[in-house]
Formats: structure tokens, C-alpha cells, sequence
């Protein structure tokens, strides 16, 4: 049920692209057959993720409150939620997440059920990540049935094939992303895929590189491949001519893209949970199998100050840093509250995300904040506002999740998390920050303050 929208609530300021987009893809149908307005959509989404304030009895906001700093928030366009927390917010789909990983078992039963997850998760406004390398290679024997396997780039090709026929939540197409390592004995046909103009177009691809592969690269050595169901090693290829097919087809076609292994397990915040295998189909959020994700941008170009571009360091005054602040904190705000307001498809996507509780608040319009700070894109100094801005952004995540863990008590698998024995937290969020491949800048409204 949403609550009255207050009298006083400004109108938000679109673009004519924005109004189109908004009418496509977020608006609803009321009752009475009209259609929403833009007002009483970011009223819909503001008031339904601050009625979750009401659970926790130490927050310093009444629901009221914060529904209206939410709305100013998100109206100013200096802080947009993921599509779907727009889309589903107060709906009975109820669906807010994006980003989703399941996992793909060496069995038809356990493929299948894969497609099917997949399907309901597309049909909610979200897109999902596989690792197909479990999966035996192709001509293997299926001890079971006596048949021969097909091997994962058949399967590849059923899921995106499901994938055709379903909408995300009835207004755009199902999007996923589908990984094998490069020690599988059928890593040369997964490059290849996308050979063939067409084949594979709801998926990107990505490569699972390992340490040891990397290290036969720059030796010019061989590596071994291994049949994931025995484990046994079944041969070898020069590790130098697979990178250089990989860079190859990536250059021609835009996939396989590349994803180290190695490297997200080492940064897993919960790995007593398991290893990290796959990520979301736009590859910025690893997550564990039945793991999902809700993400948010902060719009950098809204917190420039003018009157400081020809200073020794522009950024530092031409930068609203105590804005920018307090937007982190009351985003990190939000999305929390949008994990209690999602409905998951899956119930054991609902244990793993409350068990976790990730979020990914992210940037957009740093290209503009440089132009309006005139500092050049390409230059050490928009490097150094890069790392400035995101570690600003970072500390004051984590501190907002701090602060969040003092009043609604740390994610539940805190303990067993990489965070005690480092002396952090403790965290509301297993994660806090992640950078999405935003591009909503052309279309959403100018920034106006809140």
C-alpha cells in the first residue's frame, strides 16, 4: 500500500529522452487503466524502501523522513537505484535485485533447473551469471545412460535460446553472462562461440583465467586441461596461443571477455561459504551460486562546485566532499533497505542474500564532473581524482555500513567473514561498493538540489 503523496512534493525535472524511457519501461498501470507520473513513480520507490525503517527501533529517521530525503535523493539525480528497484518497488512482483548467479551442476536435472531458475529470475527484472565448468567436456561418456556428453557450449546454447523468449519483467530482454575456465578441455569452442554473427546474443562471455595459465603465458609454456567430473588431466595446450585466440575473437566479435579467478576468491568476503565461480551478466559484481545483488549510482556531476577550475588542485574546492558524504551515507541507507523489501524467486536466493546482505553503490558522470573541473579524461590528474573520489567513496560506504551494523546488527555471516580477523567492521554488508557500466547521464534530468 503506498501512503499519500504529500501536497508539497516537487515535480522532477526530465528531459524529453527521460520521459520516453520512463513511459517504456518504468511507469505503471493504475488501477483505473491511467499511468503513472514520474512523481508518483519516485514517490512509490522512496516511500516503499523508507517503510522498511519501521522495522529497526534505533534508526535515527521516522519513516515519513526519510521517505521524502529518498525522494529529494533520487529527484535530484544525484542517486539512482538499479532498474528493477524502480520497476518492482511496491508491485506485487516485488522482485528489486539485478544481479543474480546461479549455479550449472553436471547433471540434466541440475541443468534444467538452471534454465528454469534462470527463467523466473528474467521474468522479475533481473539477469543472471553462469559457470558452465563443471560441466563435462564434450564426447565424454555419461557413466549413467551409457550416451556422450555435449559438452557446455551445447548447454550454452539452450539457455540462451530460453532466454529469447522472456522479457525481464516484460520490458527488456533477459540479459546473462556465461564463464568457463581455461583449463577446461573444451575452452577453444567456448572462445569460438561467437564466431558466427547472431549466435549467443543473449549472453556475454567471459574467460576464467587462473594464476598458473597467466604464468605459462609469460613463459611461453604449456598448461594442462582437466575434465571437471574426474579430475583427471586430459591434455595440454600452449597457454600463449589460447591468450593471444582470446584477444584475437575479443578484438572481432566484443567476447570472450576475461575474469581472474584467482583474484576474486582472494578478495571473497565469505569464502567459508565457498568459491566465487561466476558474476553477473556485466561482470562488475562477483557473487557466490544463488547469490544476488542490488545496486545504486551516485551522480558525481552533481556535486561540482563552480568558481575553482583554474585553482593548483580544482577538486579539492570544486568538489562537494561534505555532499557527496552525506548522498553515500543515505544511499548506503537505501539499498540495505531494499534487500528487506525484495521478494526473491527462489527461497534459497532469499537465505543467501540475507545471510549476506551485498550491495554495490557505484559512480556515474565522472566524465562530466572532469569536463566541468576541466581536467582532462585521459590525464594523471582525472587518474588521481579517480582514486581520490572512489576512495572517498569506499570509507565512507564501509562507514556507513559500520554504522548501519550499530543500529540494525552486522550481516549474519559476519563472524565467519574475512572482516573479524582483520579487525574491521563489524558490517551491515558483506560488500558495499562496485562499479556498474552506467550510461544514464544523456537521459535523466539536470541536478538540482534536494
Amino acid at each position: 500500500m503506498i501512503p499519500p503523496m504529500p501536497h508539497d512534493l516537487p515535480e522532477p525535472r526530465l528531459k524529453p529522452n527521460t520521459e520516453v524511457v520512463l513511459q517504456k519501461r518504468y511507469l505503471h498501470k493504475k488501477a483505473d487503466g491511467s499511468t503513472e507520473t514520474p512523481r508518483d513513480l519516485f514517490w512509490r520507490v522512496s516511500s516503499a524502501i523508507a517503510a522498511e525503517e519501521a522495522k529497526y527501533e534505533r534508526s535515527p529517521f521516522t519513516v515519513d523522513d526519510l521517505a521524502r530525503r529518498f525522494y529529494d535523493l533520487m529527484t535530484s539525480w544525484r542517486f539512482l537505484p538499479n532498474s528493477p528497484t524502480l520497476m518492482n518497488a511496491a508491485s506485487e512482483l516485488g522482485q528489486l535485485s539485478a544481479c543474480f548467479v546461479l549455479p550449472v551442476g553436471d547433471s540434466i536435472e541440475e541443468i534444467f533447473d538452471a534454465v528454469k531458475f534462470a527463467a523466473m529470475i528474467h521474468k522479475s527484472g533481473g539477469g543472471t551469471g553462469f559457470s558452465f565448468s563443471r560441466l563435462r567436456p564434450k564426447n565424454s561418456r555419461v557413466g549413467s545412460t551409457g550416451v556422450v556428453a555435449s559438452g557446455p557450449v551445447s548447454f550454452l546454447r539452450i539457455f540462451n535460446t530460453a532466454t529469447e523468449q522472456i522479457k525481464q519483467g516484460g520490458t527488456r530482454r533477459g540479459a546473462n553472462m556465461g564463464i568457463l575456465r581455461v583449463d577446461h578441455p573444451d575452452i577453444v569452442e567456448f572462445i569460438r562461440a561467437k564466431e558466427k554473427e547472431g549466435e549467443f546474443n543473449n549472453f556475454n562471455l567471459s574467460v576464467g583465467l587462473t594464476e598458473a595459465f597467466m604464468q605459462a603465458v609469460e613463459r611461453d609454456g604449456n598448461y594442462d586441461l582437466t575434465d571437471p567430473h574426474t579430475g583427471q588431466v586430459t591434455g595440454s595446450l600452449r597457454a600463449r596461443e589460447i591468450f593471444d585466440l582470446l584477444v584475437c575473437r575479443a578484438w572481432q566479435t566484443g567476447d570472450p571477455g576475461i575474469v581472474f579467478l584467482d583474484r576474486i576468491n582472494r578478495d571473497n568476503p565469505t569464502p567459508a561459504q565457498g568459491e566465487i565461480e561466476s558474476t553477473n551478466p556485466c561482470g562488475e559484481q562477483p557473487l557466490l551460486p544463488y547469490e544476488a545483488c542490488n545496486l545504486g549510482s551516485v551522480n558525481l556531476a552533481c556535486f561540482f562546485v563552480p568558481g575553482h577550475e583554474h585553482d593548483e588542485d580544482p577538486a579539492a574546492a570544486g568538489i562537494d566532499w561534505d555532499g557527496l558524504k552525506q548522498v553515500v551515507h543515505l544511499a548506503v541507507r537505501f539499498l540495505d533497505n531494499v534487500i528487506d523489501a525484495s521478494r526473491f524467486p527462489l527461497e534459497r536466493i532469499d537465505e543467501t542474500v540475507r545471510r549476506n546482505r551485498k550491495i554495490g553503490l557505484g559512480v556515474m558522470g565522472f566524465a562530466d564532473l572532469l569536463f566541468q573541473l576541466g581536467i582532462p579524461y585521459d590525464s594523471e590528474a582525472g587518474i588521481a581524482l579517480a582514486e581520490r573520489i572512489m576512495g572517498f567513496i569506499n570509507a565512507e560506504g564501509h562507514a556507513a555500513s559500520a554504522r548501519l551494523a550499530e543500529e540494525r546488527g552486522p550481516f549474519p555471516a559476519y563472524a565467519e567473514s574475512v572482516f573479524p580477523q582483520r579487525g574491521e567492521g563489524p558490517y551491515r554488508n558483506a560488500t558495499v561498493t562496485t562499479i556498474a557500466p552506467t550510461g544514464t547521464l544523456s537521459i535523466i534530468g539536470g541536478c538540482s538540489s534536494g
